[in-house]
């Protein structure tokens, strides 16, 4: 589908695209039949994408694996991708929003390979990734195009300025790759940002155990709250909790004796933290004592 099909469509049915939604479709046929090899879609799998736009990586991807599912959120696309007979018979299109479909019914129901391969819209990138790193066990891998600055936060190092909470999940968790940076020209409407095509896939040795991931997740989340501060301070309601028989400057006392238990200085930045170290203070805090973790 050309820019030109694609504007005739839009037009033909009245739609207008939202900002809000992040419709920045992908018009470039070969660039979409570059990405679903890149992302390794194969015979076998099971593809689940977001936000079918008017499908043109949804067809790159039907032409290549058993099947795809693709959630679209807006009704007026749903409605022209049916009656357009835009898509494949291996594909099945699901009106819903991303956020709230049951993704592990989805996967656990699924007995073959699952994959996630998307253009991402920008209101639900974020959120969604955080999700599917819940998932991660019932993945093979996950890629998507998203912001670059978005990308980069998942791949940034500790001590540079896109290094963050979102950041010390990932790398706990899995590992990722940028494979390619895509212009604004291959999108319609174009976006005024550049975008990032990335996979992520599970680390094959899991340094984390049930429900740890959520418990680091509080600790970053809070330290980065204030990451311009020392860490204690980010640190203080997350130890008000954890002690709160404790006055405020025990409750000090007693977090910096944890943070130099793991090996962290506390007066240090919660951007100079390595991921490896957050999940130690996580268990030590876990444990209630310094030296109790483990």
């Amino acid at each position: 589908m050309n820019l030109s099909r694609l504007r005739g469509l839009l037009d033909e049915h009245g739609l207008r695209l939202s900002r809000d939604l992040g419709q920045n479709f992908l018009v470039d046929v070969g660039l979409a039949d570059e990405l679903a090899r890149k992302a390794g879609a194969s015979a076998g799998d099971l593809i689940i994408e977001v936000g079918t736009g008017l499908g043109v990586l949804t067809r790159s991807l039907a032409a290549r694996v058993d099947r795809v599912r693709t959630v679209e959120i807006d009704s007026g696309l749903v409605r022209v991708l049916k009656s357009e007979s835009l898509l494949a018979e291996n594909v099945e299109l699901v009106h819903a929003d991303a956020l709230e479909v049951d993704w592990k019914a989805w996967v656990d129901e699924a007995n073959q390979p699952v994959r996630v391969i998307a253009n991402l819209p920008y209101s639900v990138a974020t959120p969604l990734l955080r999700r599917l790193l819940d998932l991660r066990d019932g993945l093979e891998d996950w890629s998507v195009m998203l912001q670059t600055e978005v990308a980069e936060r998942l791949t940034a190092d500790p001590g540079t300025k896109s290094y963050g909470s979102f950041t010390v999940l990932h790398r706990l968790v899995a590992d990722v790759d940028r494979i390619a940076s895509v212009s604004p020209s291959h999108f319609f409407p174009r976006p005024k940002v550049e975008s990032s095509f990335i996979r992520i896939w599970p680390r094959k040795a899991q340094l984390l155990g049930p429900g740890e991931l959520a418990r680091v997740e509080r600790l970053v989340r809070a330290a980065f709250s204030q990451r311009r501060k020392r860490l204690t301070n980010g640190l203080d309601r997350i130890a008000e909790k954890c002690w709160p028989d404790l006055t405020r400057g025990l409750r000090r006392e007693r977090l910096e004796a944890l943070l130099q238990t793991v090996g962290i200085d506390p007066g240090l930045r919660p951007e100079r933290i390595e991921p490896e170290a957050w999940l130690a203070l996580s268990r030590e805090m876990d444990a209630g004592e310094p030296g109790e973790g483990g």
